[in-house]
């Protein structure tokens, strides 16, 4: 049983920032992969960023230079700091963590609540 909890979203001004968190806890043996999607209504979720387990990340093209993902190993926590904000960014942000159960990286994908965040132009 693994649970991953989001915090951090909230209402800003154009050109604001927002820290957003997700932590994974429950039965988890190790992590593989992490990110954050993006989803408004009427529209697909898109992958916004990922990191591997060794840190390593990719970010759609959208916000490259704009938001940065990081985690905490430690903490099973990964990050999105997002900054510069725009309307466009506004929408429910859901973490993922590729977690292992046990020692044989049979990985499975769980997702965090989602968190919104809406940027007021």
């Amino acid at each position: 049983q693994v649970q991953l909890v989001e915090s951090g979203g909230g209402l800003v001004q154009t050109g604001g920032s927002l820290r957003l968190s997700c932590a994974a806890s429950g039965s988890i043996f190790s992590i593989g992969g992490m990110g954050w999607y993006r989803q408004v209504p009427g529209k697909q979720r898109d992958l916004v960023a990922s990191i591997t387990s060794g840190g390593s990340t990719n970010y759609a093209d959208s916000v490259k230079g704009q938001f940065t993902i990081s985690r905490d190993n430690a903490k099973n926590t990964v990050y999105l700091q997002t900054n510069s904000l725009k309307p466009e960014d506004t929408g429910v942000y859901y973490c993922y963590a590729n977690v292992a159960y046990s020692s044989g990286r049979n990985f499975r994908t769980y997702w965090g609540q989602g968190t919104q965040v809406t940027v007021s132009s």
